[in-house]
């Protein structure tokens, strides 16, 4: 099968957007696709054969010129595109765009979303989790734009308080571990052993696994 076009495009547009009472008309000034309707601002098109980062400064660059700014691509079948889809319409309407896609093999068009202003919905519960993230994280162990190491989190931090007491005094009844480090959920932790570096020897008491004498050695001080 060939490569769609930029132009492949067009006619199914033209005839969507006819269909609507605009008049039509390709490459006017930078924009592909200029619709009239009456005294209403013009919708201008910018047309592509997939999400690029182009489409979206082209797309941005044309919100000088009218409030109704679409984009364009062709409709694929693919999981890929279906995923990229979702993540692109969220992009469009965060910016302000309209997002139109074409199934070429029979010219159907579909507008996902049209342009309107972008007002977040702000999360309470999750900013609260990052403030209080923020509010038990000892100091400052990360680097920003760190992606292929572990980040160390409050989480981790106190699981590796647990996990140092433990290394040093052995076998130790949770409640003498939360309050020798502080780590008031220090039960919690080496309960749930998220990290395999605990083990229950008897009750209320651990110990530390191979997996978290290795731990001791890969995080250091951190």
């Amino acid at each position: 099968m060939s490569q769609p076009r930029e132009t492949d495009l067009y006619a199914p547009i033209k005839t969507y957007l006819e269909g609507q009472g605009y008049e039509v008309k390709a490459e006017v000034g930078p924009a592909d696709v200029m619709a009239v309707r009456d005294n209403e601002p013009p919708v201008i098109v910018e047309l592509k054969t997939g999400f690029t980062l182009t489409l979206f400064h082209q797309a941005v660059e044309r919100q000088g010129l009218s409030e109704t700014i679409y984009i364009a691509v062709p409709r694929l079948s693919t999981k890929t595109f279906r995923k990229s889809l979702r993540s692109n319409l969220k992009l469009c309407r965060r910016l302000g765009l309209g997002l139109i896609t074409v199934r070429l093999k029979d010219g159907f068009v579909e507008a996902h979303c049209d342009p309107a202003p972008y007002r977040p919905r702000l999360s309470k519960t999750k900013q609260g989790r990052l403030l209080k993230e923020f509010a038990r994280r000892v100091g400052d162990p990360n680097t920003g734009g760190s992606t292929r190491t572990k980040i160390i989190t409050a989480y981790r931090q106190d699981a590796l308080c647990c996990l140092r007491y433990l290394h040093e005094k052995g076998p130790t009844k949770a409640a003498v571990v939360a309050g020798a480090t502080g780590v008031e959920r220090a039960r919690r932790i080496m309960a749930d052993d998220h990290y395999g570096w605990f083990e229950r020897v008897s009750t209320g008491i651990y110990q530390v696994t191979p997996v978290g004498a290795k731990a001791i050695d890969e995080y250091g001080d951190s």
